[in-house]
């Protein structure tokens, strides 16, 4: 076992994330049985000059969407920008069989946001960083 090596997985690797993935889904299956491969939800908002001026990142795996990032330029917020993003990022998810949603956020950042599109606060880890404690947020779809 000492002759075991630790290296950066390649650019082949972590695009497929085999062989990785590939395992832990195969261990996964003997617990909970099959469920489909996880899928990226990627979506951009534009600007009329064509500039991104917002998106949301998430991941549809086991059955939940977890949303990795959402982000709205300061002009764009307060007009419903984020909570188009992530509604059309949680019809994506229902569509790919998502029965629940999830994110994490500082208390600095977007817990009142979430609660609005009717996540709640089902843990927190506090003094996270300087002091700030974080959120994980779900919801049922």
């Amino acid at each position: 076992m000492n002759n075991l090596i630790i290296y950066a997985a390649g650019e082949e690797e972590v695009r497929s994330g085999l062989p990785l993935g590939r395992r832990l889904r195969e261990f996964n299956y003997r617990h909970i049985g099959e469920y489909p491969e996880s899928v990226a939800i990627w979506l951009n908002a534009k600007d009329t000059d064509g500039c991104v001026v917002g998106g949301l990142r998430g991941l549809v795996v086991l059955y939940w969407l977890r949303v990795e990032l959402l982000w709205v330029e300061e002009p764009f917020r307060r007009h419903r920008l984020g909570s188009r993003l992530l509604a059309e990022a949680e019809e994506q998810a229902r569509l790919l069989g998502a029965k629940s949603s999830g994110a994490e956020t500082f208390d600095w950042q977007a817990p009142g946001f979430y609660e609005k599109q009717g996540y709640v606060e089902a843990t927190r880890v506090g003094d996270y960083v300087g002091g700030h404690h974080l959120s994980f947020m779900r919801k049922v779809l």
